[in-house]
C-alpha cells in the first residue's frame, strides 16, 4: 500500500543537520527517506567521511529510497561532464551501500543545450547505473528553461533509449507545468522510476530556477484524489517522496513539518 511507501525528501527539512532530519523522519511515521548528494558533501564539510556518513544513514533504522547526484550532468561537457559522471558514479556507489537501486538527477542551472544532448548524457548516466545496478531517473523542473515540462522529459528519456533510464514525476512540477490530476496517464508504468510530491499554492509560479513555494498536501491546488488513483492505477510500487521545500516551514521544529505531512499524506491516500 503506498501508505506504507512514504519517503521524507531531506529538501523539506533543508536547514536541519542530517543526523537530525533522519531522527525527525523517524519519530514522525516516515518508512524513508530521500537523500541528496548535498546532505554528504555537507557531512564532509563538517569533517565525516563517506563511511561515516553511510553508517549515519543506517544508524537511523530508515530506508533509503533515492538518493540524489550532482545536478549539473544532464547539459554538461568536457570536464565538467567527466567530473559529475565521477559524482554520479560515487552516487550510485553510496545508493547500493544503503540498499537503495534508485538515483535521480535534475536538469540542474548548467546552460542548457538541445534535448537531443541532454539525452546523450543522459544515456552516459545510465550506463554507470547500469554498472553498479541502480535505475537512473530524470526530473523535469516546471522552472527550466528546456526539460520544464512531462513531455520534454519524456523525450529525454526515449532519445537515451536505456534500460536503465526512466522518469521521476514530481506532482508540483506537473501541476505548475500543466500537467497537473491525470496529466501524466499516458506515460508507460515501466517508465515511472520515482514520484515526488508537494502541493502548489494559488497565484502565478515564483520567478526563481528552484521554487520553494511547497506546501504540504491538501492546502493547494493539487488533484490528489486523481493522482493518487492514476498511481493506483499503473501499479506504481514505488516510493512517494514527500519534496517540500519552504523557508516558512524551515523556520518551524522539523519533528512537527515531518509529522504534519505524513498524517496529511496519509489521510488523503486513505480518502481516496
Amino acid at each position: 500500500m503506498m501508505r506504507d511507501r512514504l519517503a521524507l525528501h531531506t529538501w523539506t527539512l533543508d536547514t536541519t543537520p542530517l543526523a537530525e532530519a533522519l531522527r525527525a523522519a523517524k519519530r514522525s511515521g516516515w518508512n524513508a527517506v530521500e537523500l541528496r548528494r548535498i546532505d554528504f558533501t555537507r557531512c564532509f564539510d563538517a569533517g565525516m567521511s563517506n563511511a561515516q556518513v553511510l553508517d549515519l544513514v543506517r544508524s537511523s533504522g530508515l530506508k533509503v529510497a533515492c538518493v540524489g547526484t550532482e545536478y549539473g550532468l544532464i547539459f554538461a561537457k568536457g570536464e565538467e561532464k567527466k567530473r559529475l559522471l565521477k559524482v554520479l558514479d560515487e552516487t550510485c556507489a553510496n545508493a547500493v551501500a544503503l540498499g537503495c537501486d534508485l538515483v535521480m538527477i535534475a536538469p540542474g542551472q548548467n546552460p542548457p543545450g538541445t534535448l537531443r544532448e541532454g539525452a546523450a548524457n543522459f544515456r552516459d548516466g545510465g550506463e554507470i547505473a547500469k554498472a553498479h545496478g541502480v535505475r537512473f531517473a530524470l526530473e523535469f523542473n516546471s522552472a527550466h528553461t528546456v526539460i520544464n515540462n512531462l513531455a520534454a522529459g519524456r523525450e529525454v528519456v526515449e532519445q537515451a533509449d536505456h534500460p536503465n533510464c526512466g522518469l521521476l514525476l514530481d506532482a508540483y512540477h506537473l501541476e505548475r507545468s500543466g500537467g497537473g490530476g491525470r496529466g501524466f496517464e499516458s506515460v508507460p508504468p515501466g517508465r515511472i522510476f520515482a514520484f515526488q510530491y508537494s502541493d502548489v499554492p494559488s497565484g502565478p509560479p515564483p520567478v526563481v530556477k528552484r521554487p520553494t513555494d511547497r506546501l504540504p498536501p491538501g492546502l493547494g491546488t493539487v488533484r490528489w484524489r486523481e493522482v493518487f488513483q492514476l498511481l493506483r492505477e499503473k501499479n506504481y510500487g514505488g516510493y512517494l517522496s514527500y519534496e517540500a521545500p519552504n523557508p516558512e516551514y524551515w523556520s518551524r521544529p522539523p519533528e512537527e513539518v515531518a509529522r504534519e505531512a505524513a498524517e496529511a499524506t496519509r489521510k488523503l491516500l486513505g480518502d481516496t
